[in-house]
């Protein structure tokens, strides 16, 4: 019987068993240890971050920056409707209003246009996720921040690494998120972390990362004994995580030269069937430099989205569809309004295909996945 092939398998780094017998052998297994120092010196590296602070998770950097903001019931936050629900739910848990809002089709990422006409005296602030790690029009969502005084938080759970003109992703807007959780580029299971250039706003962040004390600053000699400072939560990984994560990130340039083997694949074996079946493949802008996080097919409908998918699953193969969008969602109506109906994030999630995506696929794996989309007849 010929193996299945998995949609997502989680690289496994070489340091990693060597790592978490350090911590285990120790007598420090909770978060700002060594490998909490090390693994945020790489992402900094990595990103060219001013400050970065490790998470239990993208989604608690992202309730991160909404403490950090101030985000409370009088406020309304631009949220793209196709996107992960934490870049919601961390809004609401704050009582801010999500404001749903359409994407532009090509890319997946929010439409400025529509950010704009989503405006009201009520926003504070624009989810921005760069989707499959393609930079989202930053140029125009800049601009709009800029003219309306509002704060950009970068959902780049997907980009790490990945550039927007030359400017890394995550540290474009007021603050940026990332995620390692294990379906990511790098992961430690579970983890994030929060990226920020103002300093203000990063020792605040270090508060409330601990519980609201200012323990930190205990630890670094700052002051003799620490207290209750702020609000805040327990957002700080334990060193078993960032001992994987390190490990993770040292492989960071072997990781991503196998995932853009993959990607680019796909998208040199796939063109002329996609152009001869009227499919859309990924596409990337030229001001994107993107990190090879998903590479999906835009079906021509939604019948022949799910014929795909029926198709390779009796292959062997598991390629899922992806979000459904926030607008429509129990959550969503509950939590949000939406100004003006999110059709094109409808059309998206109605007709798209990720295919398997993992630095450890063989050319005999790719092989069989590329065989198998091209014998399908749309």
């Amino acid at each position: 019987m010929t193996d299945r092939i998995i949609f997502s398998r989680p690289f496994r780094a070489t340091a990693e068993r060597d790592n978490l017998l350090t911590v285990l052998d120790s007598d420090h297994s909770h978060g700002d240890g060594q490998f909490t120092r090390s693994a945020t010196a790489r992402i900094k590296a990595i990103t060219g971050a001013d400050h970065a602070l490790l998470t239990t998770s993208c989604t608690h950097a992202l309730e991160l920056g909404a403490l950090l903001l101030e985000l409370g019931p009088d406020d309304e936050v631009i949220v793209p409707s196709f996107a992960f629900t934490s870049a919601a739910t961390a809004m609401a848990l704050r009582g801010a209003t999500c404001v749903f809002v359409d994407i532009d089709d090509t890319t997946g990422n929010i439409d400025p246009a529509a950010a704009a006409a989503a405006v009201t005296a009520r926003t504070k602030a624009i989810v921005v996720m760069h989707y499959g790690g393609v930079a989202a029009d930053m140029g125009s969502l800049l601009n709009l921040a800029a003219t309306y005084g509002l704060a950009i938080i970068e959902d780049n759970a997907h980009g790490l690494g990945g550039t927007w003109r030359g400017r890394k992703l995550g540290t474009i807007g007021t603050l940026g998120t990332q995620s390692f959780h294990d379906t990511k580029n790098v992961h430690c299971g579970e983890g994030g972390a929060l990226l920020l250039a103002d300093e203000i706003l990063m020792h605040r962040a270090e508060i409330m990362r601990e519980k609201g004390t200012d323990r930190a600053h205990f630890l670094r000699g700052q002051v003799d004994k620490y207290s209750w400072q702020d609000i805040g939560s327990s957002y700080l990984p334990s060193e078993l995580n960032t001992a994987v994560l390190d490990a993770q990130l040292a492989e960071f340039d072997t990781i991503q030269a196998n995932r853009h083997r993959v990607w680019n694949t796909y998208a040199s074996a796939l063109s002329a069937w996609a152009a001869r079946n009227d499919v859309r493949p990924m596409t990337i802008p030229a001001d994107s430099g993107h990190t090879a996080h998903l590479f999906y097919l835009r079906m021509p409908t939604e019948d022949r989205r799910d014929g795909l998918i029926e198709h390779l699953a009796g292959r062997g193969i598991v390629a899922p569809f992806h979000y459904i969008p926030l607008d429509s969602s129990p959550a969503g109506l509950k939590y949000g309004r939406t100004p003006v109906p999110c059709t094109r994030s409808a059309n998206f999630s109605a007709t798209i295909v990720r295919l398997p995506l993992w630095p450890m696929l063989s050319a005999v794996q790719l092989t069989r996945i590329v065989d198998a989309v091209t014998e399908y007849r749309v």
